[in-house]
Formats: C-alpha cells, structure tokens, sequence
C-alpha cells in the first residue's frame, strides 16, 4: 500500500449541509434520503459543528421505529434546535492529512466521519466508509 495518500483523494465534496436555522425534521429527511449518517452544520462553508444520525436517535427514541418509516416524532424534534444536538467540538483534518492519519483519528477516537477543511471553511468529509472503499480499491 502507498504510504502517503491524501484524504483530498477519498473524501466526498458534494457535502450535505445544515444550518442552525434548519430544524431537526428537516435533518432526518436529509439523512433518509441521502442514506447518510452524518451532517456537517454550518454557516455558508464555515463549519460550526456535525449532526449525527445517532444524536437524533438518542433524543427522540427512534431506535424503535424502522430506518423506512417515513413517520417523523415531529413533536420530539421541535423541542430542541440543531444547535443544542450537534457535537460543538470537532476535530477536523485538512485535505493534505494521510488516509493513514485520518484512519487512525476514526479509530482513536470511535468517530466515523471527519470534517475536511481548509482554515474553518468546510470542503469535504472523510468518513468510515470512504475508508472502507479505499480500502477495498487496494486489492483490486
């Protein structure tokens, strides 16, 4: 395997964005039709923090309920802001650190996505799955 390889070359830059003033049903819609797990938060491309599929899972027990349900606890999610449910302390990488380096943060840190910026302006995520492929592409 090449040793040095840059995230820039694995991460998805078509980004699915938030921002503070979208609310949480409008986030689930967005993670069932994109079948995503994870959605950057921002203000234009400053990235201001990341939702997760599981936050919204843990604050309206939708555990229970099937991923196909298009049915939406709206009463749940107008309780809370995007603010007050996504993760405020972020690590991010630059499009320059290694698929090793970003690897190894996953790991570490039991993330499974990364937001890739450019000083604070958002311009990709790197997450498991990306890897995942990457990975998969090595022994073809």
């Amino acid at each position: 395997m090449k040793k040095h390889v840059d995230v820039s070359t694995i991460m998805t830059q078509n980004i699915v964005k938030l921002n503070l003033t979208d609310d949480l049903t409008k986030a689930e819609s967005l993670f069932k039709e994109h079948k995503i797990r994870h959605i950057p938060v921002v203000n234009g491309n400053k990235i201001l923090g990341i939702l997760s599929y599981t936050d919204l899972l843990k604050i309206s027990y939708a555990d229970a309920a099937d991923d196909e349900d298009e049915v939406v606890d709206v009463t749940v999610y107008n309780m809370f802001t995007i603010e007050q449910v996504m993760s405020k302390k972020l690590v991010t990488i630059t499009p320059e650190t290694s698929i090793k380096e970003a690897a190894e943060i996953l790991a570490k840190r039991e993330f499974h996505a990364l937001p890739v910026c450019e000083g604070d302006l958002l311009i990709g995520m790197v997450t498991t799955t990306d890897l995942i492929r990457y990975l998969i592409d090595q022994y073809e």
